[in-house]
């Protein structure tokens, strides 16, 4: 049914649920797994919000990470060829994430993306957002949301 599913991370307890369920449904499908990780840029002007950094400041945090999100990957890839999964972890630099994650599902010509879903209500989701929402909005492949 599947040949490749994209899963996406933030590495809440949320989202490692839906690796898991992401790694058993490409398991049973015998589809690829692409494992997402966004990471911000680095908020570089005083309306952004941020502390002024020098260049190479802002290169060394934006490095740490991208790092720590491969590190995030690299344990996704290596659960899910325990379970006889082939896997590929990658990085995405944005703002937006559920802008990158479309535009990622696009790019690895994935037939679902699998996410978490917060459960933000009220107040909560009104000023925080939804990426999942976004994602379900604006994405012309199925998605499944898991909580």
């Amino acid at each position: 049914m599947y040949k490749r599913i994209l899963v996406a991370t933030d590495g809440s307890t949320l989202s490692k649920k839906a690796i898991g369920s992401a790694i058993e449904l490409a398991a049973l499908n015998g589809a690829e797994l692409v494992a997402i990780k966004v990471t911000p840029r680095y908020p570089q002007s005083y309306f952004e919000g941020s502390l002024p950094l020098n260049p190479n400041e802002i290169a060394k945090i934006e490095k740490q990470w991208t790092d720590d999100a491969q590190k995030t990957l690299d344990a996704i890839v290596k659960v899910a060829s325990k379970h006889g999964v082939s896997a590929k972890g990658v990085v995405v630099r944005s703002d937006i994430v559920s802008d990158a994650l479309i535009a990622a599902a696009k790019k690895h010509k994935a037939d679902l993306i699998v996410m978490a879903s917060h459960g933000r209500r009220g107040i909560k989701r009104l000023l925080l957002g939804s990426e999942t929402q976004q994602v379900l909005t604006h994405s012309h492949l199925p998605v499944l949301v898991l909580r």
